[in-house]
């Protein structure tokens, strides 16, 4: 690994915009990071308190976009963050979706919509035809839904809240056995909760389509070292984020099973 990408990159933050009401989207400038593909990740680090793991949203016009959900310490100070303020950077980190020729299905859960937005940039860029599936619990918690319509054909968008607040009433991998029942896709790409993920994965091994996720563990180091994002073989830092199915089969075991805690020790998903 280049070892500049690993060395701590001080940098103001450009832009914070209100995402949903537990989500923001930051804004940053960064030499490396502005030079990331779809899928990478980056360790933003909040000064004094923390540092954590974030997938990539966007490189646009060289500016390094990422998504924070509030959910614990490090992200509650970091939504309390404002234009100006300083934040540190390493990466970006891990391997990337490869960009398929032909129909492509994306499939996003949360925050999870993240990466796949920005590779749903890329491909549509390249003229790729897209259909995107897209979920959450409320319609307030939806995101980036004027970016997913840009991209994606109305036809082509399916939308889910848990709560049926907006689009169908349910969870986000209800649709796909119909949609992959009926239509033929070169390849799906899944970005979300674990358990979202591991039904996907089964759907896609019975209806034999090419699959690559982006899974999201516990990272302290990034770089392969600590082990806690150790899931079966692999390191989901080094060796992932995306996985394709045949590495999914060697870790069927575990995937949307257990996981490593803070502690070490083997929790459940």
């Amino acid at each position: 690994m280049h070892t500049a990408i690993n060395t701590l990159r001080t940098t103001r933050l450009l832009s914070v915009k209100t995402a949903s009401p537990s989500v923001k989207t930051f804004t940053l400038n960064d030499k490396f990071c502005r030079r990331a593909n779809p899928g990478q990740f980056l360790m933003l680090w909040i000064p004094g308190v923390d540092e954590i793991p974030l997938s990539i949203m966007d490189v646009e016009g060289g500016k390094v976009s990422v998504s924070v959900k509030e959910v614990g310490d490090a992200t509650r100070h970091l939504h309390r963050m404002a234009v100006g303020e300083v934040v540190g950077v390493r990466g970006p980190f891990g391997n990337c979706f490869s960009e398929s020729k032909g129909r492509v299905l994306l499939v996003g859960g949360g925050t999870g919509t993240a990466p796949l937005m920005f590779l749903a940039k890329r491909l549509a860029a390249q003229s790729q035809r897209l259909a995107f599936v897209t979920g959450a619990q409320t319609k307030d918690e939806l995101l980036f839904m004027n970016e997913i319509s840009s991209v994606c054909a109305e036809k082509s968008l399916i939308t889910t809240t848990e709560d049926g607040t907006y689009g169908l009433q349910c969870l986000v991998t209800e649709p796909l056995e119909k949609l992959l029942a009926n239509e033929k896709f070169d390849l799906m790409y899944s970005c979300g909760p674990e358990l979202m993920v591991r039904k996907i994965f089964d759907l896609a091994e019975r209806f034999r389509v090419p699959l690559e996720v982006s899974l999201e563990r516990l990272m302290r180091c990034g770089i392969g070292l600590c082990g806690s994002c150790v899931i079966g073989k692999y390191r989901v830092c080094r060796d992932g984020p995306v996985f394709n199915a045949a590495q999914l089969r060697e870790m069927r075991d575990e995937l949307g099973v257990s996981k490593l805690g803070f502690d070490g020790s083997r929790i459940p998903v």
